[in-house]
Order: structure tokens, then C-alpha cells, then sequence
């Protein structure tokens, strides 16, 4: 059986999709100084990293979300994700952009979602939840059921669990922060002295 959490973990580390820089953190768009950095579209143009991310995914959803009907992708970095695992799992796909069209029929969702439907929604990330739970809200206002919010990486921010709790959506995530920071220490991407200094760092968002 794949250990998905570390799998997917040293993927992201290898690709460089997850920088690690506690010495020279990041700064990021809320204006928080960070010593970590996610950009997991990357993961697209690496077939081995994204082979590992579809697989997973597919079996997080079958295990978890058994009566999925429909597969969607957020707008824009869960589209491609969710249309391979839509492809993998043979069931239908939409995706959701983060508002309507401004033309023609103004539609939020592209595909067809019919009522009632059972949807799981792909992400790339899950930093507070904010964008992706605004995807939940359109597909369950076009009449969807979202049974769940599936995603590559999560920062396991305090954040994220009291906005989907509060929207009584369950998520799950491939890897996560503290996955991602030991195997980045195992495998001599940071020091186990930078280990503590990141770590530090989570702990003062909780």
C-alpha cells in the first residue's frame, strides 16, 4: 500500500513545487512572512509527480467518498488534477470558476451538474479555505451535493478546520505541513535545527 502523505511530500520537494527558506522567508499576498512557499501548479509538467497526485486522489475519493457521482476542479490549479481523476475514476467532470462568467450566460459552472448530483471538489491547496469553499457554496446553489473537498496540500492552519467546519463540508489532503517538513529533514532538504525554526513558525498561526 503507498504511503501517499510522504510520497507526495518528497514529489512536491523534488519538483520544487514546496520551497523551504527559513532564513530568507517569503512574504506572502495576506503580507505574512513565511519560510515556506507553495505552488503546486507546477506538479503538471512533472508526469511522475502528477501520476502519484492522480493516484492518490483516486483512492482518497474512492475510499472516502464512495457515492461520488461527479468530479469537479477548482478554478484554475484544480482543473487539470480533476480531470484526470475524473478520467482514472470513469465519472463525469465540471469545474467552477471563482465567479460567474460577466457574458453570455453568466454560468459559475462549467459542465453538467444535474440536481441532486454527489460532487467531490479538487484543489490544489488548502491554506484557510476560503477560495475553495466558495466553489462549495456554487455547486451546492446550482444544485450539486458536495460531499467533500479532496486536495493535493494542506498547511494545516486552524483556520481551515473552524471555515469548513463551519460550512459543515469534510476535507482531506494528500500530504500536509507536518508530513512535508519531516521529509524534507529526513531526506537533507533542511537541517534539523531549520526543522524547529519552521515548525516554530506554524505554531505562532495556530
Amino acid at each position: 500500500m503507498v504511503d501517499y502523505q510522504t510520497a507526495v511530500a518528497k514529489s512536491l520537494l523534488d519538483i520544487a513545487a514546496v520551497k523551504l527558506q527559513p532564513n530568507d522567508p517569503f512574504t506572502w499576498a495576506s503580507g505574512i512572512k513565511s519560510p515556506i512557499y507553495t505552488d503546486n501548479r507546477k506538479t503538471i509538467s512533472f508526469p511522475d509527480a502528477r501520476r502519484i497526485i492522480i493516484d492518490g486522489l483516486a483512492a482518497l475519493i474512492k475510499e472516502q467518498y464512495p457515492d461520488v457521482a461527479v468530479i469537479g476542479g477548482v478554478a484554475t490549479a484544480g482543473i487539470p488534477h480533476a480531470a484526470w481523476v475524473a478520467e482514472k475514476l470513469e465519472l463525469p467532470m465540471i469545474y467552477v470558476r471563482s465567479k460567474p462568467k460577466d457574458h453570455g450566460t453568466g454560468k459559475q459552472i462549467e459542465g453538467l451538474l444535474a440536481s441532486g448530483q454527489k460532487v467531490v471538489l479538487i484543489d490544489d491547496l488548502i491554506s484557510t479555505g476560503g477560495s475553495v469553499l466558495g466553489a462549495v457554496k456554487a455547486t451546492q446553489d446550482a444544485g450539486g451535493e458536495v460531499l467533500g473537498v479532496a486536495a493535493i496540500f494542506s498547511y494545516e492552519l486552524p483556520a481551515a478546520t473552524m471555515n469548513f467546519a463551519q460550512a459543515a463540508t469534510p476535507f482531506s489532503s494528500l500530504t500536509n505541513f507536518s508530513s512535508l517538513i519531516q521529509v524534507a529533514q529526513q531526506t537533507g532538504k533542511i537541517t534539523a535545527e531549520e526543522l524547529t525554526m519552521i515548525a516554530d513558525w506554524h505554531r505562532t498561526l495556530e
